[in-house]
């Protein structure tokens, strides 16, 4: 069914940013990233108390090539 769209202003639009007006079938943003976080990197509250005496967190990363998002659906 046709969409009757008004007026639109767009400010800004992100590098892995969908944008769309009217019918669409699929929209498919790709994106990717690897995080690295050590012992308590991702802890959130008020008043914490973290021990973390002997923490390492090994970023080196053997391997040439991760897995591919090319083809995903």
């Amino acid at each position: 069914m046709p969409a009757i769209v008004g007026v639109v202003q767009v400010i800004s639009i992100g590098s892995s940013s969908v944008f769309n007006i009217g019918d669409v079938y699929k929209i498919m943003p790709i994106a990717n990233a690897k995080t690295f976080a050590g012992a308590g990197s991702f802890n959130t509250g008020e008043g914490l108390y973290i021990h973390n005496y002997q923490s390492q967190t090994n970023t080196y990363d053997q391997d040439g090539v991760d897995q591919g998002i090319l083809f995903n659906a």
